[in-house]
């Protein structure tokens, strides 16, 4: 069972949340699915929150897109679990979303530092 989310965590963007795992994959090589969820929570500084419900349909998403591979393994506490790793094809849209993203945060940041005389 989920614990409730403390109120200093905020939801993933939506969109992003497929390229943290590739990200995470990538760095890190294979992990179960709880594992991610705890890798992008930890990587976030504890501010992120990654739904099992949202996480587990994108995973399954992915994998029938070819950007990541799963195998059953036996985890850290000795339990059965599906272990997935990035494959080529998600290093590939890695790189694209992260190229996407960075422009978008770029703009979005113009944005906000803009002022009246800048426009003028």
């Amino acid at each position: 069972m989920e614990s409730p989310k403390p109120q200093n965590r905020t939801d993933i963007p939506q969109g992003s949340l497929a390229l943290m795992v590739l990200k995470t994959l990538d760095v890190l090589g294979p992990l179960h699915g709880y594992g991610i969820s705890r890798r992008i929570s930890q990587i976030s500084g504890e501010l992120l929150f990654v739904n099992q419900g949202t996480l587990y349909p994108l995973l399954l998403k992915l994998e029938q897109e070819g950007a990541i591979t799963s195998a059953w393994g036996t985890s850290e506490n000795n339990r059965k679990a599906r272990y997935y790793a990035v494959t080529a094809v998600g290093r590939r849209q890695l790189q694209a979303e992260t190229e996407h993203w960075d422009q978008t945060a770029a703009i979005i940041s113009r944005f906000c530092k803009v002022t009246a005389e800048d426009l003028s």
